[in-house]
């Protein structure tokens, strides 16, 4: 499934980038070439023997089952409506740890995020404001960001780190096929996964 962007509640798919081929190691690469300098000289029978091996291990090997988004995602998922203020955001970051909160339509449809550095980003105005308790009651519709990358919770996990890493973010909210909130994968979510399920092949 693919990776879903929308700006401002338009909706389209993101351009994922295929996996590119793997370069070799230089080590990998010289010794290659000095191998390639002395193929000449190597038994054809021994080279024939080592080929119907490696077709064999290829046909006895079977591919690890794709990681998706539903087997780290953090459930359930803390959101805030898109008329509650910058002080409701900031005290459930601070209460709860999060660097991300999800921002919801009165449909419970997702309609963008707020991230720490975005309450960070509108701190000073608040400190300069005349009257900081009317300037903390700014509604998160004029702070969020609209512009929302998520992913369905079959999305593989390989191309959700893919885009994360294009694009810089931290946390990709995970939508059910009606755009409401299911749960949320976070960097945070991608390490435990290393941590507890060993290398994950992102980028094979």
């Amino acid at each position: 499934m693919s990776i879903i962007l929308a700006v401002n509640g338009i909706v389209e798919t993101y351009p994922v980038k295929p996996a590119g081929p793997r370069n070799a190691r230089p080590e990998y690469a010289r010794e290659r070439e000095h191998h390639g300098q002395h193929a000449s000289s190597l038994d054809h029978s021994a080279v024939a023997a080592q080929t119907a091996y490696q077709q064999q291990s290829i046909e006895q090997s079977h591919p690890k089952p794709a990681i998706l988004a539903r087997d780290l995602m953090s459930t359930p998922v803390i959101s805030l409506p898109s008329d509650s203020t910058w002080l409701d955001a900031w005290t459930s970051m601070s209460d709860k740890g999060f660097h991300h909160i999800p921002v919801t339509s009165m449909h419970d449809t997702l309609v963008g995020m707020v991230s720490y550095r975005d309450l960070l980003r509108h701190a000073p105005e608040l400190i300069t404001a005349a009257d900081t308790r009317q300037a903390s009651r700014r509604r998160l519709a004029d702070i969020m960001t609209s512009r929302v990358i998520s992913a369905t919770p079959v999305t593989e996990i390989r191309e959700i780190a893919r885009v994360m890493l294009d694009e810089q973010i931290h946390a990709v909210p995970i939508l059910d096929h009606h755009r409401r909130l299911v749960g949320i994968l976070a960097t945070r979510d991608l390490l435990q996964g290393i941590a507890n399920h060993g290398p994950l092949e992102l980028w094979t």
